[in-house]
């Protein structure tokens, strides 16, 4: 073999050489991205993953829904109640002492309206349930507003006579009932001081709480987090003080207006006024009514005086009362409104609806949080035309 011909095969096996090294270099700069095999099953594992935990946490909520619903009430007193402690203490009394002053200036105030309203309320509702035969009976012979209803409707037919009843079955459901209203009112007082031992707590360690969740928190993130946590604590806040208010201002009104056109059991109705006020939208609207139907069966003048009465209320409440109140905390337009409280209603009954609009109000802050930035960045963009202008305009 020519000694020239050796040299060109020799220069190819080193060309080979080389790029095969330099492939191998290329491979390990820049390795080949998983197959879709692979990655198509970590994706899988990982949608199979949380759909398992959203189901548990879903299936735990539900199964421990009565005490979740308890903490909520608990969280809403808190707020309500925290300012008030908040004021104490910049006043130089320390946490605990503002949180128990607090606290039993709340339970003397409610327990002054007890002693106020609990024996009329009591006295009327036994002469109520005394009075309830007699008033079924008056209904059935189609007399009066209401009888004229049933005498058209037929409302009484499916009725339990247990009212009248003197069978052994009617005294056992009587008995059984009986028995249900026990322990429904043991249950009730239970929960009630569960509550208030709740929201004790919750006004004496918010604050430590409230740091030791912000101290896990990246520094970074963290001022964001503030702004969000503020941003609920105004809107919760804003809200239950303003509802608590327009509640007991509405009952007020109610009870006045019985009272005034003679209209029996004002206390126990006006109550339950301030009670259905407290449920956005319509509670007011199943407030009139009931007062329709039991001041129109008293006489049309009380009818029509009870009933124009609470709507001007409702107006002066909507329009007037609720905005100052609320001020610029609960910053949500009324069909948003709506659909809180209908989605609420559907979801957990009463409960969803009163916490329809705080929840409501509290996506409200962190989805404005969110888009914080972007908004940020349009108005400096904004400005920075706006001053370019002035400079193009000179340079003309």
């Amino acid at each position: 073999m020519q000694p020239h011909a050796v040299d060109e095969e020799l220069v190819r096996r080193l060309e080979r050489r080389v790029a095969l090294l330099e492939a191998e270099r290329q491979v390990a700069r820049d390795p080949a991205p998983p197959g879709p095999t692979a990655l198509g099953v970590r994706s899988v594992l990982v949608a199979l993953g949380l759909i398992v935990a959203v189901a548990v946490l879903v299936a735990l909520g539900y199964l421990a829904w009565k005490g979740i619903s308890l903490v909520l009430i608990a969280v809403l007193f808190a707020v309500a109640l925290n300012p008030a402690v908040e004021f104490f203490v910049v006043r130089g009394l320390a946490r605990v002492t503002a949180a128990v002053l607090v606290f039993v200036l709340a339970l003397c105030v409610v327990g002054i309206l007890g002693l106020l309203l609990i024996p009329p309320l009591v006295e009327q509702i036994t002469s109520f349930i005394n009075a309830l035969p007699e008033l079924m009976s008056s209904v059935s012979r189609g007399h009066g507003w209401l009888g004229g209803l049933e005498h058209r409707f037929h409302l009484l037919e499916r009725l339990p006579g247990a009212v009248s009843g003197g069978s052994s079955e009617g005294a056992s459901a009587v008995a059984s009932s009986g028995l249900g209203v026990v322990i429904g009112v043991l249950g009730t007082v239970a929960s009630m001081v569960i509550v208030a031992f709740l929201t004790f707590f919750m006004l004496l360690e918010g604050p430590a709480w409230s740091r030791r969740v912000l101290i896990q928190i990246p520094e970074g993130a963290r001022p964001r987090v503030e702004r969000i946590a503020y941003g609920i604590y105004r809107t919760v806040g804003g809200f239950v003080s303003g509802n608590l208010v327009a509640g007991f201002l509405a009952g007020v009104t109610a009870t006045v207006a019985l009272l005034a056109t003679g209209v029996s059991y004002a206390i126990p109705l006006g109550m339950l006024v301030g009670f259905l006020d407290l449920l956005p939208i319509f509670g007011m609207i199943v407030a009139l009514v009931v007062m329709a139907a039991v001041a129109f069966s008293h006489s049309l003048v009380a009818g029509i005086v009870v009933v124009s009465l609470l709507f001007v209320y409702h107006q002066f409440e909507v329009y007037l009362l609720r905005p100052v109140i609320y001020g610029r905390t609960v910053e949500l337009s009324p069909l948003t409104v709506l659909v809180a409280v209908v989605i609420g209603t559907e979801l957990a009954g009463v409960i969803g609806a009163l916490a329809a609009i705080p929840v409501a109000g509290a996506l409200n802050v962190v989805l404005c949080e969110l888009l914080r930035p972007r908004a940020e960045a349009r108005e400096q963009a904004r400005l920075d035309a706006a001053e370019r202008v002035p400079l193009a305009g000179g340079g003309a």
